[in-house]
């Protein structure tokens, strides 16, 4: 059987399966519960020092799902949107959880999501503090398309390249475990403030957050979705529909900086889904909404189908296929001559009296012959 553990940065994951920062690691509580049913790691809902700053509303998700489907059947789901901001619980709070979560399983990989207003010492001190809790590692929430931008914080912040390698330095100064910073999409080029985050020191990024969305207008009482007295707000879209961006901007990562950590985000659903992120040059997989839709334990059927994968094609390890198919994107330019040297052989494999000789002079005659 396949082995799906994985050493990054110096964690060790038993799988590549790990929680997004979100709803399902809200508390001690859940996180210990997702430990239980088999996550490799949890990242937990993001954090800051001032939690009654944060005022979440409802409601605050909308669904897209399969015109005429079954509205109880969740995978008829296709998009998903929230306009929930981060973890309004006391800071005190989450540092005690933290502690508890090791003591329950402190061989397991916990992932402290944290965001700030562009405040060195605000920073500063949540990594600080933090890490005296326990944490393994940080991921920097550069990037929640909704989340506080009157206090410049989250997708603000992560579309000023300039701003993100200032922030993520003052992480580095004091951050004594791994630090990952999670991109936005919501920019023309990912892989410029991801540059940012590895010249200011950070060892990997997280891709992709959410999408800057509006799921619809209700055409009875003509009223952007979800509703909140009436109004609502752009917010970030999820789920499956996301997944081939996600594909496209991890792929970009993972081809500009080959020897960086990349943990893969965006409509996660199944190990298949995970192999193909891997494929394309993540080390981890993160899973969120699916979570939220299908519960903690949908990590045990994926964690099977990414074996079966994996048995199936001989590999016995995630570093076996990582980054495998990276091989095959090229310019369509180059398609276009890739295609041409195919047709020509092809032509040239249909006339018997080519058999045999070599194709550079195949090819020539083949094309001096159709100029006379």
């Amino acid at each position: 059987m396949a082995d799906l553990s994985i050493e990054v940065d110096g964690l060790k994951f038993p799988n590549p399966f790990v929680i997004g920062s979100g709803p399902p690691g809200s508390n001690a509580n859940c996180i210990n519960r997702a430990f239980s049913q088999g996550w490799g790691g949890v990242v937990c809902k993001t954090i800051a020092l001032e939690a009654d700053k944060v005022n979440n509303v409802a409601p605050r998700y909308a669904r897209l799902r399969i015109d005429g489907g079954d509205p109880k059947d969740k995978k008829q789901i296709f998009g998903f949107q929230n306009i929930e901001l981060i973890s309004d619980r006391p800071f005190d709070d989450w540092l005690d959880d933290f502690k508890k979560i090791k003591d329950t399983h402190p061989d397991k990989v916990l992932i402290c999501s944290i965001m700030e207003e562009p405040r060195k010492d605000a920073w500063q001190e949540i990594v600080e503090r933090c890490q005296e809790a326990g944490v393994d590692s940080f991921e920097l929430n550069l990037s929640c398309p909704h989340g506080l931008p009157e206090r410049r914080m989250g997708m603000a912040m992560g579309q000023e390249p300039d701003m993100v390698e200032r922030v993520c330095k003052w992480v580095m100064e004091v951050a004594k475990v791994p630090v990952w910073a999670k991109m936005t999409p919501n920019v023309t080029n990912i892989t410029v403030p991801a540059e940012s985050a590895f010249n200011a020191g950070c060892q990997g990024v997280a891709a992709i957050n959410t999408i800057l969305s509006v799921t619809g207008v209700d055409l009875e009482t003509l009223r952007p979705m979800p509703t909140v007295e009436g109004h609502s707000i752009p917010g970030g879209y999820s789920c499956k529909a996301v997944r081939p961006i996600a594909l496209r901007m991890c792929m970009e990562i993972a081809q500009a900086f080959p020897n960086k950590t990349l943990s893969g985000i965006g409509g996660v659903e199944t190990g298949k889904d995970a192999a193909q992120f891997i494929l394309l040059g993540a080390h981890t997989v993160q899973v969120c909404t699916g979570v939220m839709l299908y519960g903690y334990k949908m990590v045990k059927p994926m964690i099977e189908e990414l074996s079966a994968f994996m048995d199936k094609h001989g590999f016995t390890s995630i570093e076996d296929f990582r980054g495998k198919s990276l091989e095959y994107f090229t310019t369509h330019a180059n398609l276009v001559e890739l295609q041409r040297a195919a047709q020509v052989k092809k032509s040239l494999e249909k006339d018997s009296d080519w058999k045999g000789e070599d194709f550079v002079e195949q090819s020539e005659a083949l094309a001096a012959n159709t100029t006379s």
